[in-house]
């Protein structure tokens, strides 16, 4: 797939499935194919694996490439597989030559390892990514990476740069970088579901979605009342499923996977536990959890 074909399909829902892991916190493949089955069921318009919410940082080179080869597979060529890549350079050019080799369609960029680096170092690091593959590149503005509006201008020059992944949630920040660069990139609301009323609010169209994992039809239709513009339908999802579950996702940091993970196991899909160092939820969390479970498994 081109990198402008890719731009074009990323309108709407971007899934970001789960790894799921075993009791061992081995990967548990079987269990991540029945996820994503159970997603295509109400197709985004993209999946992200694996992504931030699928663990990457604590997944091997060997697993990373499992994850990859499992989504390409499942998916069938239906939907685009961006696989994400970090670390180093090194390291991440790697991840995205192997992700390309088995079929993904896409790279989302994670900020490299140093916080704080200068911007000639991060302008080397994005284009070493992009010169890795053919691909499209996203870039994912998250954590501590906040960069210019300059630097998302230099940044615009990677010939297969095609979107900005925004990761923090700063819709003034993200309204300086969109009237600087205009729409020499494609802008995805990043952030988290609960942000889809900010992000289309400013004339967004797209989001990566967690509650994808669980309800992909939800996830759905927060994008098409949004995009219409019916506030009170939009209001209705967020109050009834949304903003619950993300209420309780910011609690602990981290939790934003391992609330997901839990929720999905309650479901009957596989999450499993959280790799160190991030932590499982207590047990009156998962009894929180288990609370809400009549509404979503009438949206299944």
């Amino acid at each position: 797939m081109s990198p402008s074909e890719l731009r074009s399909k990323l309108q709407g829902v971007v899934g970001f499935p789960v790894t799921p892991f075993n009791a061992d916190l081995s990967l548990d493949l079987d269990g991540l194919r029945g996820n994503l089955r159970a997603m295509l069921r109400h197709p985004p318009a993209a999946i992200v694996a694996p992504g931030g919410t699928g663990e990457l940082y604590s997944l091997s080179p060997v697993e990373h490439l499992a994850v990859v080869r499992a989504a390409v597979e499942e998916t069938r060529g239906t939907v685009p597989v961006i696989a994400g890549v970090g670390f180093n350079v090194a390291i991440a050019a790697s991840l995205a030559r192997q992700a390309a080799d088995a079929g993904a369609s896409g790279i989302l960029a994670f900020p490299p390892y140093y916080p704080g680096a200068e911007d000639d170092g991060l302008l080397e690091y994005y284009q070493s990514i992009g010169n890795a593959t053919g691909l499209g590149l996203i870039i994912y503005s998250r954590d501590w990476f906040h960069p210019s509006a300059l630097l998302v201008e230099r940044l615009a020059g990677i010939p297969n740069l095609i979107a900005w992944k925004d990761g923090q949630g700063d819709i003034r920040r993200l309204q300086i970088l969109r009237a600087h660069v205009g729409d020499r990139l494609h802008w995805i609301g990043g952030a988290g579901d609960d942000l889809v009323p900010a992000y289309y609010g400013i004339g967004i169209r797209a989001f990566t979605s967690s509650v994808s994992n669980v309800a992909p039809r939800i996830a759905l239709q927060l994008h098409d009342t949004a995009s219409r513009g019916d506030a009170a339908a939009l209001q209705t999802l967020m109050a009834t499923y949304v903003v619950p579950l993300y209420v309780l996702r910011a609690k602990r940091r981290g939790y934003e996977i391992s609330v997901m993970k839990t929720l999905m196991d309650l479901l009957g899909l596989a999450g499993g536990p959280v790799r160190p160092p991030l932590a499982n939820l207590r047990p009156e969390e998962v009894e929180t959890l288990r609370a809400g479970l009549p509404s979503w498994r009438s949206v299944i």
